[in-house]
Formats: structure tokens, C-alpha cells, sequence
């Protein structure tokens, strides 16, 4: 169902229980599936793949073409996964021809003024807070949360778990189940809480926490810390996770702790 000063072009495919509120603008070679709420002053373009039962707020420009100057107009979309909600003034543009689509996971929360440039992916039950803003090609694990004014640098890789201080200027990669924090940004712990929030037992995040003191509290270089923790630590999913992560950074990893004593000096 939409208002009748909405404008719907005859050529997107709309679900017959998805309500379109007035002035929004839905483009051509647009989907939106069932359930889904849009907004006032909407602008989804042509492009966008919207699932089932989500909510996206006045504002909103869904799959506008990339802020890139080697776009060429070349076929790409926007996937937007089930039961996300997109707030006020987000921004989520296309893909280019590196991957030709932008990926939002489902039950995703991105709050007012957040941005996802071209061919980001964003894993499933993550939450953006407002005005994080990701250049092209950045990964999100699931379940990441990115604190409010959080700036990413395209290709960085954000692991699953992770937590992002608000605030954060992300240049390197920030590996699974850390949280992050300071300038330059830097390991300050494992993300214990959201951790138990989610389920994860005392043992698994004692072995979690084994794993990042040797990456990022001993004296060790990266070399040195992996083959310790491949060698001497227990086996377990979330360690062949780190070292899958770590072992695929191309930007390299944040820094590893330092005291207040060290970062004044």
C-alpha cells in the first residue's frame, strides 16, 4: 500500500503488504519484500533489494550510485537483509564493478546519519550508531557494533564481536571479539560483555582472552604470537577464527595494548 503523493515506478516489484508513507521516491529495478515500512521522504533507488519487515526512516537514501570517480554506471545493487532498521538520513550507496553490490546483513540497527559506501558488507546483527561512516569496501563481522562518529578506512576489516569506541578513527583491522578504543586505535580488551550477552560460556571467553594476550600483551611480534598461540593454546572454533582473520589482514592489525603510562610518553 502506498500514498497516493508517494511515487512508485510501475517497474518495481513491491510486496502487497509493504507500506510506502507519502513524498517517498521508489526507482525501477527496486524490490522491497514483505512487511516493510517506508518511511517519509524516502528515496530508494534503482538498484535497492529490500527484504522482509524492515523499518527505514525519513531521509533515507538507499542505493544511491557510488562517490566514486571511476563509476561508470555499470550494473550493481544494494541488498538489505530481513528485520534491519535504517534511521533518519542514512545513506547506503551501490556497489561498483570490484564486487557489484553493497551488503547490509538482517536484524541490522543503523542509526540517523550513518554512511556505507560502495561494495562494503555488513554481517547480521550489527549496529551502526550515528554518524559512523564506512568508506568503500570495508567488511563488518556479525554482530560488530561501531559507537557513534566511527570512521573506517576503506578495505579495513572489522571481526565478528568486535566492539568500536565511539568516536574511532579505523585504519587497521580490528580482529574478532575485541573491543577498541584511543588514538591511535588500539586493543584495550575482549568483549566480555557483549559476549555474555550472547551466550558464549566463562570458558570460551577465558580462551579468548588467553588468545589477545599473546597477540597483544606479550612482547611478541605478529610472527612470533601466532605460532605460539597455533602451537601451545587449546584448539577451539573461536581461536581458528582469530587466526583465519589475522591470517587474512591485508591492512594489518590495530595496535596491541599500551598502558596510559605508555601513550603519555
Amino acid at each position: 500500500m502506498h500514498q497516493p503523493l508517494a511515487y512508485v515506478h510501475p517497474q518495481a516489484k513491491i510486496a502487497q503488504n509493504v507500506v510506502i508513507e507519502p513524498f517517498v521516491t521508489i526507482d525501477k529495478d527496486v524490490e522491497i519484500e514483505e512487511g516493510t515500512w517506508i518511511g517519509p521522504h524516502v528515496t530508494i533507488m534503482g538498484g535497492a533489494r529490500i527484504g522482509k519487515n524492515c523499518k527505514i526512516y525519513p531521509g533515507a537514501v538507499i542505493a544511491a550510485v557510488p562517490q566514486d570517480l571511476k563509476f561508470s554506471d555499470e550494473n550493481s545493487i544494494v541488498e538489505i537483509g530481513d528485520n534491519t532498521i535504517i534511521r533518519e538520513y542514512v545513506t547506503v550507496n551501490r556497489g561498483t564493478r570490484y564486487s557489484h553490490k553493497t551488503v547490509v546483513g538482517s536484524n541490522c540497527l543503523l542509526m540517523a546519519y550513518v554512511h556505507v559506501a560502495h561494495d562494503c558488507i555488513i554481517g547480521d546483527h550489527c549496529i551502526l550508531a550515528n554518524n559512523a561512516t564506512l568508506a568503500g569496501h570495508i567488511e563488518i563481522g556479525d554482530y560488530a557494533i561501531l559507537g557513534g562518529m566511527t570512521a573506517i578506512h576503506q578495505f579495513v576489516k572489522v571481526g565478528s564481536h568486535a566492539f568500536l569506541a565511539g568516536g574511532s578513527l579505523v585504519n587497521k583491522d580490528v580482529p574478532p571479539y575485541v573491543k577498541a578504543a584511543r588514538f591511535p586505535l588500539s586493543y584495550v580488551g575482549t568483549n566480555s560483555i557483549g559476549l555474555r550477552r550472547r551466550n558464549f560460556t566463562n570458558e570460551q571467553i577465558n580462551r579468548i582472552q588467553d588468545i589477545y594476550r599473546v597477540l597483544f600483551v606479550k612482547p611478541y611480534n605478529t610472527s612470533q604470537a601466532l605460532d605460539f598461540i597455533e602451537c601451545e593454546l587449546p584448539a577451539s572454533a573461536e581461536k581458528d577464527e582469530i587466526l583465519q582473520f589475522v591470517g587474512k589482514s591485508t591492512r594489518g592489525l590495530m595496535r596491541g595494548f599500551k598502558s596510559r603510562h605508555d601513550n603519555n610518553r
